[in-house]
């Protein structure tokens, strides 16, 4: 459900065309900068030195905090821990405020591809030429949630026995995650990309923890794939709950799953492993009883899980990036040619849809997806799920979702689709009553 987003496209004026997560066209052969790996931090041919970054970020810090505190408004700063704190998960389902869905309160809609294979995301090492090459690619609509757990696999596929420079292949969250794991590793790494946060389109997904659309059939995915999925889901659901500092936008939410028809409680048996795995990783999953039930347009069960402000978050990344001394170079490389010709000889490939045409994975598809935000109702605290459409509370607004279209290049907002998730969002909310 964290619907990773590759060649997004804002309503509106800006429209961008669609690029790979992370690698989009620009100049190739940036300069870069002279001088140790990990001196400089590089982007669009601007070079600038870490020291420098390191004293401007800090002075930086310094002036937001003392014009901070000569402010004293009755609204928070958005770096306020009061502000960020977790939420508290609700008591009951009772009171839940409902929410507030109309035209005349949307605010903005976008549109992008999720890198969608059919079998399933690909953690693989390849060699190029004198290049080891290991893919990090094709999450679908998992990129946020599994972006920690493929990172490791990824790095652990890679970084044993390997010394000298790496270079990572994309700067959205799968990007970022796998260059933050190598670094912890002890390693200096370039990351090659066009856009940056905030202008990548992992910016704008969704974020809730959950792998959603990851792959197509889940009698037919491999043992080999079931075990890399439930080690990814496993070591990223862990990871991001010792994820505190509230820079990183991430909080615990109650997810409500409603449904026309009753629901039967969760068994194992008749499931496949790839999907009762994450049982684990759904605590406090429940079906409610009716007299606690506020969704009156059927049934419900509940279950606790994380969002991620994908704003917030990737932000945050590339700041602990660059300020652990990684190079950013705004580059697109058009061709394994190019690839082998980086002076890093280690290459971690992360660039999503991108990855179709740079290593000809013709199993690549894109999965359109639309979403439409509505102004923020801080009051809303929770996730609805239902039929084809969903709903996350977010600090940027109320997100509506529920579009997968496998296939559909299209960029374009589709305003017939806007006013129908509209429509079923109304229904679905206009429903709610407390018990």
């Amino acid at each position: 459900m964290g619907l990773p987003l590759v060649g997004a496209k804002i309503s509106a004026s800006d429209q961008r065309e669609p690029h790979p997560e992370g690698i989009a066209p620009h100049e190739v052969g940036a300069p870069r900068a002279v001088g140790p790996a990990g001196s400089a931090i590089l982007f669009g041919g601007i070079s600038l030195d870490r020291r420098r970054f390191l004293r401007t970020a800090n002075l930086a810090a310094v002036s937001a905090m003392v014009s901070g505190c000569a402010r004293r408004s009755g609204v928070r700063s958005a770096l306020d821990p009061a502000a960020l704190a977790p939420v508290n998960l609700p008591v009951t389902a009772c009171h839940l405020p409902p929410v507030h869905v109309s035209e005349d309160r949307v605010i903005r809609t976008v549109v992008g591809l999720r890198p969608h294979r059919r079998s399933g995301f690909r953690v693989e090492r390849e060699q190029v030429g004198s290049t080891t090459v290991v893919h990090n690619y094709g999450h679908g609509g998992g990129g946020i949630t599994l972006s920690w757990g493929t990172a490791k696999l990824a790095t652990d596929l890679g970084l044993r026995g390997h010394t000298g420079p790496v270079a990572v292949l994309g700067c959205g969250v799968i990007g970022l995650t796998t260059a933050r794991m190598a670094q912890d590793a002890g390693f200096a790494v370039t990351i090659y990309t066009k856009a940056m946060p905030p202008e990548t389109t992992s910016n704008i997904a969704g974020g809730q923890w959950y792998p959603a659309s990851v792959y197509d059939d889940e009698t037919k995915v491999t043992e080999a794939f079931t075990d890399q999925f439930l080690a990814a889901a496993k070591y990223a659901y862990e990871r991001y709950q010792i994820t505190t500092d509230p820079r990183y936008g991430v909080r615990w939410m109650r997810n409500y799953s409603i449904s026309r028809t009753p629901i039967a409680p969760r068994r194992p048996e008749g499931r496949t492993r790839i999907v009762s795995g994450l049982d684990p990783l759904l605590p406090e999953h429940r079906v409610l009883r009716q007299e606690e039930n506020p969704f009156r347009i059927g049934y419900a069960a509940q279950y606790d899980g994380m969002i991620m402000e994908p704003p917030m978050l990737l932000n945050a990344l590339i700041t602990d990036f660059r300020v652990a001394g990684g190079r950013v170079v705004g580059r697109e490389l058009k061709s394994t040619a190019e690839v082998q010709a980086l002076e890093e000889k280690m290459v971690f490939n992360c660039t999503g849809l991108g990855a179709k045409a740079l290593f000809n994975d013709d199993e690549m598809v894109p999965m359109r997806g639309q979403l439409t935000f509505l102004v923020p109702q801080p009051e809303v605290t929770y996730a609805a799920l239902f039929e084809d459409i969903y709903m996350f509370s977010r600090r940027d607004g109320i997100l509506l979702g529920g579009t997968h279209e496998e296939g559909n290049w299209s960029l374009a907002v589709d305003e017939t689709t806007v006013k129908a998730k509209l429509k079923a969002h109304a229904e679905l909310f206009g429903s709610m009553k407390e018990c």
